[in-house]
C-alpha cells in the first residue's frame, strides 16, 4: 500500500477545529529531535509521500494548540538499538515544557541490551506509556523480548500503543509486516496480559474487520482512527464508525507526518453524522480513559 511518489494533497485547511466538534485530544502525534525528524522526512520523500508539515517539535505543539487541540499524545519510536534513552529524555523534557498540553510516550527497541531498565527509567521520568512500531523495529509481538516488555508495562500500569497492523506495507522496510503482524498474534498478547491496555493504531489497517471484532471481545484493547478515515488510501469500502464499539475508538491524526491538511480527518468526523455522545467519546473521552489523562 505504501509506494513511492504517493500524492501529497493541496486540500484547504482551516485555522481551527471544525465547528460543531466537541473537545479534541489528538491521540497520535509524532515528535522527534530535529536530526531524527530529518531522517524520517527523507524516508517518506523517497518511499511514501512528501510530508506537508515540516515543523519542529515546538512548532508542532504551537500549531495544534493555536488551532484548538485540547491535548496531544506525543509518540516516538527507536528505529535502532542504543537511542531509546536519548529519545525518552527528549520526550520527558517536552512534557515538562508543555505540561498542560502534552502526554508523552516512551520508546524502546525490543531486545536491545537493558531494554526493561530503559523502559522503567522512562516511566520514572514521568512518561505515560510505550509506543512501538513493528514495521520499523521488526519485532515479533509474541517473542520473549516482547513478553518482558508487556510485563514491565503491566507492572507499571502503563498502556502500549503498538503499530502491529499489516499496512502500510513497503519494500523499504527491513522486514515483511505481513509475516510479523496478524490479529491472532495480538489476541494472544491481550489474553496473556489482561491488565495491559493496548491500542492498535490506524484501526488495525490491513485487518480492519478482524480488529473490529476483537475490540468487541476484549476490554483491554483500543483502536485509533489515524489516517484510515481520510479517503487517502484506496480501501475497498468506507469505514463506518457507527459499526464499531463506541468506547474503544480514539481520534488520532499522525500529525505532522501527513500528506494532506491537518484537519482533514476532523472534517470527516464532523460530516459522518455520528451521535453527539459517540463523537465526544472518539475525540475526547476514550483517550482520557486509555491514557489516564486529567479531564
Amino acid at each position: 500500500m505504501l509506494t513511492p511518489n504517493m500524492p501529497s494533497l493541496n486540500d484547504p485547511e482551516g485555522n481551527a477545529v471544525p465547528e460543531g466538534l466537541p473537545t479534541v485530544i489528538d491521540a497520535h502525534v509524532h515528535i522527534f529531535p530535529d536530526p531524527v525528524f530529518t531522517a524520517v522526512r527523507n524516508w517518506f520523500d523517497e518511499h511514501g509521500w512528501r510530508i506537508r508539515y515540516r515543523l519542529s517539535t515546538e512548532e508542532i505543539f504551537s500549531f495544534l494548540q493555536k488551532r484548538g487541540i485540547y491535548h496531544v499524545v506525543a509518540l516516538q519510536y527507536a528505529h535502532k538499538p542504543g537511542i531509546a534513552r536519548q529519545l525518552n529524555s527528549y520526550m520527558a523534557e517536552q512534557c515538562r515544557t508543555f505540561p498542560d498540553l502534552v502526554c508523552g510516550m516512551a520508546t524502546v527497541f525490543p531486545g536491545e541490551d537493558q531494554d526493561i531498565i530503559i523502559l522503567a527509567e522512562a516511566f520514572a521520568q514521568g512518561l505515560s506509556g510505550l509506543k512501538l512500531h513493528s514495521h520499523v523495529q521488526c519485532f515479533d509481538m509474541n517473542s520473549e523480548a516482547m513478553e518482558r516488555i508487556y510485563e514491565c508495562c503491566q507492572e507499571h500500569a502503563k498502556p502500549i500503543i503498538m503499530h502491529v497492523g499489516q499496512e502500510p506495507k513497503s519494500s523499504a522496510y527491513q522486514c515483511d509486516p505481513y509475516e510479523l503482524c496478524n490479529v491472532n498474534k495480538l489476541e494472544a498478547v491481550i489474553c496473556s496480559f489482561p491488565d495491559l491496555k493496548v491500542c492498535v493504531p490506524h484501526l488495525g489497517v490491513g485487518e480492519t474487520a478482524q480488529y473490529k471484532k476483537l475490540i468487541e471481545k476484549y476490554d483491554n484493547l483500543w483502536l485509533d482512527t489515524t489516517m484510515v478515515i481520510t479517503d487517502y488510501f484506496p480501501f475497498d469500502q468506507k469505514i463506518d464508525l457507527l459499526e464499531y464499539r463506541p468506547d474503544r475508538i480514539m481520534y488520532g491524526s499522525d500529525f505532522p507526518n501527513i500528506p494532506y491538511a491537518w484537519d482533514r480527518e476532523l472534517k470527516e468526523l464532523r460530516s459522518a453524522n455520528l451521535p453527539d455522545k459517540l463523537l465526544e467519546m472518539i475525540t475526547f473521552g476514550n483517550a482520557v480513559d486509555f491514557y489516564n489523562l486529567q479531564k
